[in-house]
């Protein structure tokens, strides 16, 4: 289709979905009664906030609470189709950073639906940030300062029992098994940020992102404990990490020192994001730290 006929070929369809384009400010005077909510901690938000009856659809990363998955699904967050999205009459798009694909979050700004993007934030101010961010979206900022505010006196909470610790564990966060390799976590992930949050020291903090570690790697790292998820879907499953040799040899494969956590639970990095730090760290230094409530 030549660039010059897209505007057109999108306000069509925006109208066709019974969609009409109206100015951003002029669709936010009213307060949004038709959410469409993309990405799992946006969901579990909005549910936290008590308007769960305005969501009419999610994406295949709500997974909590488990009523969310009822809902109506517009597909992959980094898959979107602008067609599925539209075709629930939304009043409001709250969808968080890095949702796509491009030409599908275009179409969906050319059809004139009021649309937040929230920022994809790991850091303990970035939670509380966001959290807020989706309280004002919704017409509940005070709801979503006092959330944010507890969020944030919980964690502070925590790293204040962390500083007790005489030894922090080395850990290792394994994502995957790539050909009985361990694909592991390095600084500036998901993470990475959970493990500083819960006290862990990440033993490959010399490297950026993530990183398939082959096996004189993976036992030189010598990690005192192995972190892994679970529920990430099938591209995650793995056996247990600490039967490859290279990991049997580490002080957390001598030990059987593996920890496994939901996935959603553990960087969802919604409002749950505390306790799950709380119960990785319980888990990190038991009868130290206690888990979460």
């Amino acid at each position: 289709m030549p660039a010059s006929f897209r505007p057109l070929a999108a306000l069509c369809l925006a109208i066709s979905f019974g969609v009409f384009a109206v100015p951003l400010a002029k669709a936010q005077e009213k307060e949004a009664s038709r959410i469409v909510a993309i990405g799992g901690a946006i969901t579990e938000t909005l549910y936290a906030l008590g308007v769960q009856d305005r969501i009419v659809a999610v994406d295949t990363t709500a997974v909590y609470p488990p009523e969310a998955k009822r809902k109506p699904n517009v597909g992959y967050m980094r898959a979107l189709s602008a067609e599925g999205v539209l075709a629930q009459s939304p009043d409001l798009v709250l969808m968080e950073e890095g949702a796509g694909p491009p030409p599908a979050i275009a179409l969906l700004k050319a059809s004139g639906i009021a649309i937040t993007t929230i920022p994809d934030g790991h850091g303990q101010k970035a939670i509380g940030d966001k959290i807020e961010k989706i309280g004002g979206a919704v017409g509940k900022a005070e709801e979503g300062r006092a959330l944010a505010g507890a969020l944030e006196r919980d964690l502070a909470g925590l790293q204040k029992e962390l500083v007790a610790i005489d030894r922090h564990k080395r850990v290792l966060f394994i994502l995957s098994l790539v050909d009985g390799r361990p694909m592991a976590a390095g600084t500036q992930t998901a993470a990475d940020t959970m493990m500083r949050l819960a006290g862990g020291v990440n033993v490959l903090s010399a490297v950026q992102g993530y990183k398939t570690l082959n096996a004189e790697a993976a036992t030189a790292l010598a990690p005192d404990v192995v972190v892994m998820i679970t529920g990430a879907g099938p591209n995650h499953a793995m056996s247990d990490p600490l039967a490859i040799p290279a990991l049997k040899a580490t002080p957390a494969g001598r030990n059987g020192a593996l920890i496994t956590m939901d996935a959603a639970y553990l960087l969802g990095f919604g409002p749950r994001t505390a306790d799950a730090a709380r119960d990785l760290a319980a888990k990190l230094y038991p009868g130290e730290i206690a888990p979460s409530r």
